[in-house]
């Protein structure tokens, strides 16, 4: 089903629409357009969504991690995840090594560019999360947060 209002940013609800609830609607272009900030916010620093998960997830574990497990705890399929790791290699954010305890099996490694990247990435994000809090009182803040807790 496809609601014209909800690629429209400037309209805060349907115009000439049935009495039916569209909460979901407004709720997906919400997250949307959050979404399309978080992208824009990470690419003033070069990365992307993708490349910060994987970055992030790496500084996290303050270790190698092998592909298959950060797929697993990325929620991607093994292929994209190497090639994501592909990525990040050529751009230096990312190395490959070898795992000391099985010749067949390789990890991802952070390097010393992918912990400032990553670093930066924080920032900008933390900044965003400032934007965002000061824009939306708590009040508001407190009645989303409900909202999304009962969607799970």
């Amino acid at each position: 089903m496809y609601y014209t209002y909800v690629n429209n940013v400037d309209v805060a609800s349907p115009k000439n629409e049935s009495s039916t609830d569209k909460s979901i609607f407004l709720l997906l272009h919400a997250a949307r357009t959050l979404e399309n900030r978080v992208e824009a916010t990470l690419e003033t620093v070069g990365l992307s969504m993708a490349k910060y998960s994987v970055v992030s997830e790496l500084v996290s574990a303050d270790a190698p991690v092998s592909l298959s497990e950060l797929a697993t705890r990325l929620s991607c399929v093994r292929s994209n995840m190497t090639q994501l790791v592909d990525r990040l290699e050529a751009d230096g954010l990312v190395q490959r090594v070898d795992d000391p305890n099985d010749r067949r099996a390789v990890k991802a490694a952070i390097t010393v560019e992918g912990r400032k990247r990553q670093a930066a990435g924080a920032d900008a994000i933390a900044k965003l999360h400032e934007e965002f809090a000061a824009s939306v009182d708590e009040t508001d803040r407190d009645a989303l947060g409900r909202l999304l807790t009962a969607l799970k």
